[in-house]
């Protein structure tokens, strides 16, 4: 379990973290000499229930409300001090907001300094507590009157922590690995070390991490779980890892260590806010978010009202974050002067555009659900009615899709998409319709584009499913692929018996060994004894039918060879260190002259198959079947 203190500066937060462990938490000289938290603390005790409970000394100045935000993310408990003295104070009522805007609803009051009191005074206090926490989060919360200076009441605390912790769920290694960083330090002889709370997954020595949102890899040499030596450490653990592969000045406070398949961070995310400002909320509010360890500024876009009388909000940052779903932040207007709202995200990578629709809306209220297996297959039921299965597992840190996909069929790989079957079904069905369709108009044509097909079915599956689809279904023979074509197997586009008769006569000039350099159009009719326009009409029906293919004006090449040149280009990107190769390069591959390759070329950057940057070209990696 790990406690968390909050409250008003000097209500004595650290001699009470002192008076239950034994350990000083305020290790800085500056800190001993003005008597004042300025940095998290941490110590660690046995309260009589046989497991070790960690403590996070979270300042309480109002100046080093980001130091307290960054230390109240991860725990389970919040261990609330408010001195017998002075009372319900304005950083006790902040405090308390921040724990329930982050969603903590487990906590003990420690009534402190109660020898300074007597019972009279202690009473009424009492009774202010319980009306300050009456219908919030913390309702209900064990109020006990406590001295570190004469030791009463901290035997009963104690117990009252050993309770908390016997109620809370048991923590699993489930997951993928994620870590706060809320400290980083050198130590001589061992090297880089972070601490922090473990929020999913597990972690052991030899273990290889990143650090995100920078990416950097790093090993873990070993592991101290609650300041004890330990091989494993599950989630809810407090850790410290020794850090190979990193410096210190490589890793900062709010950094996250995580398993790789979980680094993704994100400038734009959307979530669910709690707005508690007395000025009404706005689009284009401008805050400071805070999230784990870390804050950035952000816009705040209004996207509509949420479950609970929150608001769907898309906020914009200004740097990068290594966030995940269902993470709790708070917002403090941009002077730090005060808490505005809390929340939870929900999407981590949302659209800039068309951000506030019905159907982004109801895509957010399925996010909403906790259960990953529940809110996926509500996914399914909203528009677009596919997810993105590893970045949906990614955001929730789950190494694994199993008893989270259901019925759910998947499509392609890196990334996989999920779709409903009955979904699917009528997703097949209109491809076939559509391609009857298309068929019907254009019966001389060899297929419909790919792309097009794509961009016309509903729902609009990413490009490399709709390739795996479109696989999948040729092998079991309900469409035929063609190169960048597709079509019904039992369509077959014929020319009239008259342009048949032609183009035998054409085609073989095309051939053979001079088929890197055909004859044009006038060519062939002036070797051929036919008009010009006759067999530029024939060929250019041809070209519809998928068996020359124009590359330039009047200059048709046979299909078989365009495959063979995109072949040639493929192989000169391939070899390239970074994929770039130069039109000279083409030309000696081709063995052509400089002109016929260039157009040749710019056909295929048409066509999409190549990209131009100068007079350099690569492969579209996004249409690198095509031919």
């Amino acid at each position: 379990m790990i406690v968390g203190t909050a409250g008003h500066i000097d209500h004595g937060k650290t001699a009470l973290v002192r008076a239950l462990t034994g350990t000083d938490t305020d290790r800085l000289a500056q800190e001993k000499a003005r008597g004042i938290t300025i940095e998290l603390g941490f110590a660690y005790a046995d309260m009589g229930d046989g497991s070790m409970t960690g403590f996070v000394d979270m300042p309480g100045h109002e100046r080093l409300i980001h130091t307290m935000i960054s230390g109240a993310g991860g725990i389970d408990v919040g261990l609330i001090a408010i001195a017998a003295d002075d009372g319900i104070m304005p950083q006790t009522r902040e405090h308390l907001q921040i724990l329930g805007l982050l969603g903590i609803k487990r906590a003990i009051v420690a009534i402190t300094k109660s020898d300074l009191a007597d019972t009279g005074r202690l009473n009424v206090l009492h009774n202010d507590i319980t009306a300050e926490l009456t219908d919030g989060p913390l309702a209900g919360a064990q109020i006990i009157p406590v001295s570190a200076q004469t030791g009463q009441g901290i035997a009963a605390l104690r117990d009252a922590l050993a309770s908390a912790a016997a109620g809370l769920d048991a923590r699993t290694g489930e997951g993928a690995f994620r870590m706060v960083i809320d400290r980083v330090f050198m130590l001589d002889g061992v090297g880089t070390v972070v601490t922090g709370t473990v929020l999913s997954g597990q972690v052991r020595a030899g273990d290889q991490l990143l650090v995100s949102p920078s990416g950097l890899p790093c090993r873990v040499r070993s592991l101290r779980e609650h300041n004890q030596p330990a091989g494993i450490a599950n989630a809810g653990a407090r850790v410290a890892l020794n850090l190979a592969g990193v410096s210190r000045d490589d890793i900062h406070r709010g950094d996250m260590a995580v398993d790789p398949w979980l680094h993704a961070p994100t400038a734009r995310v959307d979530v669910l806010l709690d707005w508690v400002d007395a000025t009404p909320f706005a689009t284009n509010t401008r805050a400071r978010l805070h999230s784990g360890a870390t804050h950035a500024a952000a816009r705040l876009v209004d996207l509509g009202a949420g479950p609970d009388g929150g608001h769907l909000v898309q906020a914009v940052l200004d740097r990068p974050l290594a966030l995940g779903w269902g993470d709790r932040f708070i917002l403090r207007d941009p002077s730090a002067a005060r808490t505005v709202g809390g929340g939870l995200v929900l999407d981590l990578h949302p659209p800039a555009n068309r951000r506030a629709t019905p159907e982004r809306r109801a895509v957010l209220q399925a996010q909403r659900l906790t259960d990953p297996g529940t809110a996926l297959a509500a996914l399914l039921q909203v528009a677009p009615f596919h997810v993105n299965l590893d970045g949906f597992l990614r955001a929730r840190s789950l190494g694994s899709a199993e008893g989270v996909t259901g019925a759910a069929v998947v499509l392609g790989q890196s990334p996989r998409i999920a779709i409903q079957p009955d979904r699917l079904a009528v997703l097949i069905s209109e491809l076939q319709t559509t391609l009857a369709a298309f068929h019907d108009v254009n019966p001389d044509i060899q297929g419909m584009g790919r792309e097009a097909l794509r961009l016309s079915l509903v729902p609009r599956l990413p490009k490399q499913a709709f390739t795996f689809l479109l696989q999948a279904q040729a092998e079991v023979g309900t469409v035929a692929l063609e190169g960048g074509f597709v079509r019904l197997p039992h369509h077959a586009p014929k020319m009239s018996s008259e342009d048949e008769a032609l183009y035998a006569r054409v085609a073989p000039e095309l051939g053979g060994t001079a088929r890197y350099r055909p004859p044009r159009v006038r060519d062939l009719a002036a070797s051929l004894g036919y008009d010009e326009r006759e067999i530029r009409r024939m060929m250019r029906l041809a070209a519809r039918l998928g068996r020359v293919d124009q590359i330039a004006r009047d200059h048709f090449f046979l299909r078989s060879t365009t495959s063979e040149m995109a072949d040639m280009a493929r192989d000169l990107s391939a070899a390239a260190d970074d994929g770039w190769f130069s039109a000279p390069a083409f030309r000696d591959r081709m063995d052509n002259g400089r002109k016929v390759a260039i157009q040749i070329l710019d056909f295929f950057d048409r066509q999409g198959l190549t990209l131009r940057r100068g007079d350099m070209r690569r492969i579209n990696p996004h249409r690198a079947d095509l031919y």
